[in-house]
């Protein structure tokens, strides 16, 4: 099939940080066509900003609704394939649902919904729908990444034992909500964000490392969420201890006012027999760690690494691989995916590799669980049961 995979977009308008970070991950790989959207609630800043995109007037839409419907009308060789919602979380489910029922793949920012209850309920409409969903855990997209939950699988470390992972910002050492920060004014808003502030807008992601490069699930955890900014109705800060599924144990911190943090994603995983540790500041290199001989230092771009750190890298050795390129990996699997589907073939195992409504369900009930946890004092609390 020569045509590119045609995509709408809900949300993202003009100004929107995130809509212009995930234009620019659906472009990098050449696959992906923006072709209509419903950028914004108002109509006239939504026909701006598709003038921006050069997206046509006449499929710039004022509501999600309106673009489900309108969409779901033309010819199949016009319309859009899939669908990307980029609007804050108390929207997502909504506009997927919408998008689900009208018969298109949906691509969503994370976390899925609003809550699990909404991620169950979605799960049941992806499966009854025939469609795709695939959520935007973009770490996950990192070649790196790939090489260690690649080495964590084939035994390289031996069996897991013990799993580290922080992510740390600092842009909310402040109370700069009441200023005119959109990016702040709606994370920290429980009517728009959800039960959770910080572990629901990065503890989720950290989260889902580590349970993608371990291919383990955490099963309790005890949770200690903080609000250090006074007057702020989230979490701003939270440490939470972890159990997983076989006997591993571990941390997490995630905290948005630690001064000076800039998106500081790390993790570290101890094996039986070695050691992994990656960092998102210097994302090309991987740290493998041996009980017996020095260790070893592991760079993107080389043909040591694995076929799937290989298919997502996108530049020869010392060209820094970045967000950028991690997002881009999202998008490539999952067009990859519908394009498989267009032509009636089997999607291999690489163009499978991006984050599902499992995955959404997952976060959805680690936010429930720590939120629990912690509002009982720390308490040992497992993670919701994901069947609804």
């Amino acid at each position: 099939m020569s045509k590119k995979i045609k995509m709408g977009m809900v949300g993202g308008g003009r100004g929107a940080f995130i809509g212009y970070i995930h234009r620019i991950a659906a472009a990098i790989d050449q696959q992906i066509e923006l072709v209509c959207g419903a950028f914004s609630s108002d109509p006239q800043r939504c026909v701006d900003s598709g003038s921006d995109f050069f997206v046509d007037e006449s499929r710039c839409y004022g509501s999600y609704e309106e673009m489900m419907k309108s969409e779901a009308a033309l010819p199949e060789a016009e319309r859009m394939d899939f669908v990307v919602i980029v609007t804050p979380n108390h929207l997502h489910f909504p506009a997927a649902k919408a998008a689900l029922e009208a018969g298109f793949h949906v691509l969503s920012d994370k976390p899925a919904t609003f809550d699990l209850a909404e991620a169950l309920e979605l799960k049941s409409i992806v499966e009854k729908s025939g469609c795709l969903y695939g959520l935007t855990h973009n770490y996950t997209g990192y070649p790196l990444v790939k090489q260690a939950r690649h080495m964590v699988a084939t035994g390289s470390i031996g069996k897991v034992k013990k799993v580290s992972v922080e992510y740390p910002q600092g842009w909310l050492a402040t109370k700069v909500e009441d200023s005119d920060q959109k990016q702040a004014a709606w994370r920290t808003d429980p009517t728009k964000s959800g039960a959770a502030g910080c572990m629901g807008d990065i503890g989720t992601h950290a989260e889902n490392l580590a349970e993608y490069i371990t291919g383990l699930e955490i099963e309790e955890l005890a949770a200690d969420l903080s609000v250090m900014v006074d007057g702020r109705l989230l979490d701003d800060d939270g440490n939470v201890l972890l159990r997983f599924k076989g006997g591993a144990k571990g941390h997490l911190m995630a905290s948005q006012v630690a001064v000076g943090e800039e998106n500081n994603l790390s993790i570290r995983v101890w094996g039986e027999t070695g050691g992994l540790e990656w960092h998102q500041r210097e994302p090309n290199t991987l740290l493998v760690k041996h009980l017996d001989r020095p260790t070893e230092i592991y760079r993107t771009g080389h043909d040591y690494l694995c076929a799937a750190a290989q298919e997502c890298t996108h530049t020869p050795p010392a060209h820094p691989e970045g967000y950028l390129e991690a997002f881009a990996t999202i998008y490539k699997n999952f067009s990859n995916h519908i394009r498989a589907i267009k032509q009636g073939d089997t999607a291999d195992e690489i163009t499978l590799d991006y984050p599902s409504i499992d995955d959404g369900i997952r976060g959805m009930g680690f936010i429930d669980a720590v939120v629990s946890s912690s509002a009982n004092n720390a308490a040992w609390t497992p993670l919701p049961s994901l069947e609804k």
